[in-house]
């Protein structure tokens, strides 16, 4: 994935001090470049003596020109003192990107009264005429550079424009149809390319089947790489070498697929015809697959895979998801519940040092592939992309891991603030049983990402709505 490109457009207007403006154009570019995210840095040098938005609708086009040409990912405009509010806005309207709107707070005026950039103001101005031009933006408050709310509004509004790029060139790669059983995993193809142009690419069990034999009869490096993989991270003895060779070799016949389909996220009909057909479950293929940054769902849930996607997005690809059921609520807490799938977590988050390679223990062949075991507690987001009678929303909430029974598959037990609510929302919003948790908390990045995506309503459970506005505003520094 190439890296993400940041735009970056410092503006100033000529009646306010051009050479105050010039010394924020460096400070806040070294502020931004020392918050350590990995993004590439778009400027406007070159195009005028500057490098600073003041000009009129002409200045416009180049600036937005330049970005385009670069493929720029968002656009942050500084306002380095009052700023050019119609310029902004024109860059803004042409681009179709996320927008950031922030400036620094201003110093007292000086000794014979005269003030130097007036950049509230400002801001106040580019807000109305970028709402004129219907053209969403993110506002950070107006503060210091070196105040932690602008870090914390900065790198947020990063990780939700990861998730708008990503969420806005999404492809899911389909490997059978749902389960006949499975009503829930309903989902309308057309019209998540006609709202949200996400694209699904399907293709048959036998179509993976055929690749899948094809790869485990062969010697190449990427089938004895996902070998010595298993062999090295997993106790296999529950299992045989054939069926080692037969999970790796679907491995990367399903990683083959999405890179030759650009899809960024798979789901599969993990139940029951692969069993019949291969002899496996894919459990284990898709726990690998989504440590390396391509989420698998079960039970070919499309809109699980799009959660997926997004939720990773969030970290900036830095963290693994993992996809679960909500399955049963814990024995002695209230607030406690179950997260669990057969056994398709990734590896990486599970407790032990070698989980366990087992055979399926709920059908009766019993096939082998299950990545069984308890993964890390801690803090974490649980979040849903989810619809129906044309509604989508994005459920998120927050987490954390608490002891609870020994279970088999994948698993971790949760506390969660009021589960009844979140049983009575999940039950009666457009949710199924199926979420995906990621360690991390990516809730304000994704509440702020909806903002960029017309359809998309988030229903935030815990925190609440003015909880998460408040925290970017600054609440808790």
């Amino acid at each position: 994935m190439k890296k993400f490109k940041l735009g970056y457009a410092p503006t100033r207007r000529f009646v306010f001090s051009a050479e105050d403006a010039f010394r924020y154009k460096v400070l806040i570019r070294e502020k931004i470049e020392s918050f350590g995210l990995d993004l590439d840095i778009v400027d406007l040098e070159g195009l005028n003596q500057e490098g600073l938005l003041y000009d009129d609708h002409i200045n416009a086009d180049l600036i937005a020109d330049r970005f385009r040409q670069e493929n720029v990912d968002a656009v942050f405009f500084p306002h380095c003192n009052f700023g050019t509010e119609d310029t902004v806005a024109r860059v803004g309207k042409s681009l179709g990107k996320p927008v950031l709107l922030w400036g620094p707070r201003d110093e007292a005026p000086l000794e014979d009264g005269m003030r130097l950039r007036d950049t509230q103001c400002g801001l106040f101005a580019t807000g109305k005429v970028l709402r004129r031009f219907n053209v969403p933006f993110t506002y950070v408050t107006n503060s210091r550079v070196n105040d932690p709310v602008f870090e914390r509004g900065f790198t947020n509004f990063i990780a939700a424009a990861n998730v708008v790029r990503q969420f806005r060139s999404l492809r899911i790669l389909q490997i059978g149809p749902r389960p006949s059983s499975f009503w829930t995993m309903m989902c309308n193809e057309g019209e998540l390319l006609e709202r949200f142009g996400i694209e699904i690419h399907p293709i048959t069990l036998v179509d993976i089947q055929r690749a899948a034999q094809n790869i485990e009869k062969g010697s190449s490096s990427e089938l004895a790489e996902a070998i010595d993989y298993i062999k090295a991270k997993l106790d296999w003895s529950e299992v045989t070498e054939a069926d080692v060779r037969r999970i790796a070799a679907l491995k990367v016949a399903m990683k083959q697929y999405a890179l030759t389909t650009g899809s960024s996220a798979i789901a599969i009909q993990c139940w029951s015809s692969l069993q019949s057909a291969m002899g496996i479950m894919p459990c284990l293929a898709n726990a690998i697959l989504t440590d390396e940054q391509i989420p698998v769902t079960c039970e070919t849930d499309i809109h699980g895979a799009i959660t997926s996607v997004m939720v990773q997005a969030a970290t900036m690809n830095q963290h693994p998801t993992f996809f679960a059921d909500l399955t049963v609520r814990h024995p002695d807490n209230p607030n406690g519940e179950l997260l669990f799938h057969c056994g398709n977590f990734p590896v990486s988050l599970s407790v032990e040092d070698k989980p366990a390679l087992r055979k399926h223990f709920l059908f009766d062949d019993h096939s082998p592939g299950t990545h069984e075991g308890e993964i890390k507690g801690g803090s974490m987001t649980l979040a849903r992309f989810d619809g129906d009678h044309g509604d989508y929303q994005l459920f998120l909430g927050k987490a954390r891991g608490i002891q609870g029974p020994y279970t088999r598959g994948s698993y971790v037990w949760v506390e969660v603030n009021d589960w009844p609510l979140w049983e009575e929302k999940l039950v009666k919003g457009p949710y199924v049983h199926h979420s995906v948790g990621i360690h991390a908390n990516v809730i304000p990045a994704l509440y702020e990402a909806c903002n960029y995506i017309p359809g998309l309503t988030p229903d935030p459970v815990d925190p609440t709505e003015q909880e998460i506005q408040a925290w970017l505003r600054g609440a808790g520094l």
